[in-house]
């Protein structure tokens, strides 16, 4: 069962676990647990996916329970009008707050992008970000004998493909779990030490206007028990004190959180 945050006539929004697929895929034909399916499952009848989550980030997935409904919060995330806010564990300090406005070129599948355009130029990619927390864990990985952590939050302004992953690279403070755009040694490291063994991403809150009643709607979703246990072990448990509890885990892709 998945944990429903969010619910109307017209909405439904998960806490989608890390590991999971949004829906399925013909590159992922093997996979037999996917949100869509499941939501679907679970409270008996069809969803409408309007964005996506990439596979191992975990946070608040929300869809429509009609096509036109689904149409309409699919505009709202392409022209902008949500405010998404992540948070992420990257490696070393990062404090203050600042807007990194670094284009990215298209990141394509080599199976599921074959066709399509390898010429394209640098798009824009917009990221607003601010440090919350540091640490410093007297665990030695690498040459150096402590290694230090620190708590991001993130606001994308644009929504490339892994732009919040890739705009963290870019900073030289990589997304602990990130094992593409991470740093190999740092993640093993994280998962042997500190029992982390995913990406430390996670969906936080999504800011919208209902797309049928126009009130403000504000869903938030918590943190999961790798997350907690870090927060724990580094002092951060005060840090989000607006993100629900999660009480329980999602058993199924738990085990490939990472790739």
């Amino acid at each position: 069962m998945l944990d429903i945050i969010y619910q109307d006539e017209w909405l439904v929004a998960v806490n989608k676990p890390a590991g999971w697929l949004v829906h399925r895929s013909w590159l992922d034909r093997k996979e037999k647990v996917v949100v869509m399916q499941t939501v679907r499952d679970q409270i008996g009848q069809h969803v409408f996916t309007a964005h996506r989550l990439d596979r191992p980030t975990s946070g608040v997935l929300l869809m429509g329970l009609s096509s036109e409904v689904g149409r309409l919060l699919a505009q709202q995330f392409e022209q902008h009008q949500m405010v998404k806010t992540y948070h992420a564990v990257v490696r070393g300090w990062l404090e203050g707050a600042d807007r990194l406005d670094y284009p990215l070129t298209e990141e394509l599948d080599k199976i599921g992008d074959k066709y399509a355009a390898q010429d394209k130029g640098p798009q824009e990619a917009v990221t607003d970000w601010r440090g919350l927390a540091i640490t410093e864990q007297a665990v030695a990985i690498g040459r150096y004998a402590t290694a230090r952590y620190s708590l991001i939050e993130l606001q994308p302004a644009t929504g490339r493909k892994h732009q919040l992953r890739r705009h963290l690279a870019h900073l030289r403070h990589p997304i602990i779990g990130d094992t593409t755009h991470g740093d190999l040694r740092q993640n093993r490291g994280a998962a042997r030490h500190f029992g982390c063994g995913r990406l430390m991403l996670h969906a936080s809150s999504l800011a919208l206007n209902h797309p049928v009643t126009g009130e403000p709607l504000v869903i938030r979703a918590g943190l999961d028990a790798i997350w907690q246990r870090m927060m724990q072990q580094f002092g951060w448990q005060h840090c989000l004190p607006d993100l629900p509890r999660v009480e329980f885990d999602s058993q199924p892709g738990q085990d490939r959180a990472s790739q």
